[in-house]
């Protein structure tokens, strides 16, 4: 209901009834049982999409998260069970009236966040309503109501209840239904949550989210790395390895760890020192940029670039007609251009046939000629390459 008013795209309708779970059932034929203790039923419309139908119901008590109900309540009774008075206005499609007991209407004209009747209870009642009420304000631009917001802050040191699954759910709704997480992102942190359920985000500066920001949202089919993209950025001032630990906590999956975590370690080694030689208006020399590909890996280079693009707008620091100049220069290089030892003309079976021994110096003297390559590509031929390698394997002999 409250997207409908707001005249915005509305994810789903909440469907109630006085009717109890077992009646729901009786009343239509194709149900799934989704949630009957909390009485909630799945029933399937005629093009096989589901519906979730609640019985109105009232708390009986609730220990911060879960709630055990009881049904037979009124309509006001439900919807006093809410948490945001925004959330709590019920349309009747049969009389076509608008029932709001608890002046959701006037606060979205209002355009503010608060809580159904007293806000710290509905806080104790569940933990996760600090969460919600910040993405909320943010995805829709509203303010937050001042008791209801002293009642998120109070609840912040114990957010620690909500299992980490549920954490990681509210920052990826954010990342995706939010078109500048950093507001959320910022009452998050000054309201205490990072400290409590991410450490590593609990002193997170302002430029930080605002290259949050910089870059698009993801929720795409197909768009993956906007997802990983996002999650980098959020975690740009830590390091690979605190970045991996803080995902692991929250239970993303091992791949996103790996690929989040591989970006973060990518930006802080080498992001600085690149911006420095950016900000003086010059890309680095083509040696230096085939270094930066080698360093950052052939597949990474793409998103390394867009996290220190997103980066450098969020600072004002680098012109974006440099960054395109970058990108173009580095994607052509990484594909292109010798930057791994695959793309070295001789291998480890040539530099046996040459005469240098199988061991830990073949390896080192195969790193060797990947350096020269990165310094000069002209001379990655089979032939010079040889030439090389038997130089080095009689300096290493002699040393």
């Amino acid at each position: 209901m409250r997207d409908a008013l707001l005249g915005e795209a509305h994810l789903d309708w909440d469907l109630a009834t006085a009717a109890t779970p077992s009646q729901v059932r009786k009343l239509f034929r194709r149900t799934i049982p989704v949630g009957i203790e909390f009485g909630t039923i799945g029933v399937l419309d005629r093009d096989h999409r589901m519906h979730e139908v609640t019985t109105f119901r009232r708390d009986v008590k609730t220990d911060g998260r879960h709630a055990v109900v009881e049904f037979g309540a009124s309509l006001d009774e439900d919807l006093a069970r809410r948490d945001f008075t925004i959330n709590a206005i019920a349309y009747d499609p049969i009389d076509h009236r608008v029932h709001d007991p608890f002046g959701g209407q006037l606060d979205l004209t209002r355009r503010v966040v608060r809580a159904v009747g007293e806000a710290e209870a509905r806080m104790r009642e569940d933990r996760l309503r600090a969460l919600r009420a910040i993405r909320f304000a943010a995805r829709f631009g509203f303010d937050i109501e001042q008791d209801t917001w002293h009642a998120i802050v109070g609840s912040a040191p114990f957010l620690t209840r909500l299992s980490p699954e549920r954490v990681k759910q509210e920052l990826e709704k954010t990342m995706e239904q939010v078109r500048t997480p950093s507001t959320a992102f910022a009452r998050w942190r000054d309201a205490g949550a990072f400290a409590a359920v991410v450490p590593t985000l609990g002193q997170v500066s302002d430029e930080t989210l605002r290259a949050v920001d910089a870059l698009p949202r993801p929720g795409l089919p197909g768009r993956p790395l906007r997802k990983t993209l996002r999650l980098a950025a959020l975690f740009s001032e830590a390091d690979g390895k605190q970045t991996e630990r803080a995902l692991r906590d929250l239970r993303f999956s091992n791949q996103e760890i790996a690929n989040v975590s591989a970006l973060v370690d990518r930006w802080t080694r080498y992001g600085p020192n690149l911006s420095a030689v950016l900000s003086g208006g010059a890309l680095p020399d083509d040696a230096e940029l085939r270094r930066l590909a080698a360093g950052v890996g052939r597949l990474r280079v793409a998103a390394f670039v867009r996290l220190s693009a997103a980066r450098w707008s969020a600072a004002g620091a680098v012109p974006p007609s440099l960054v395109r100049r970058l990108h173009r220069r580095m994607i052509t290089m990484a594909f292109r251009e010798p930057i791994e030892l695959a793309d070295l003309a001789v291998d480890g079976d040539d530099l046996r046939s040459a005469g240098i021994a199988t061991g830990p110096a073949l390896g080192r003297i195969l790193h060797a000629l990947l350096q020269v390559v990165i310094e000069d590509p002209a001379v990655n031929t089979r032939e010079g390459l040889l030439e090389i390698a038997r130089n080095l394997g009689r300096s290493s002999e002699t040393a």
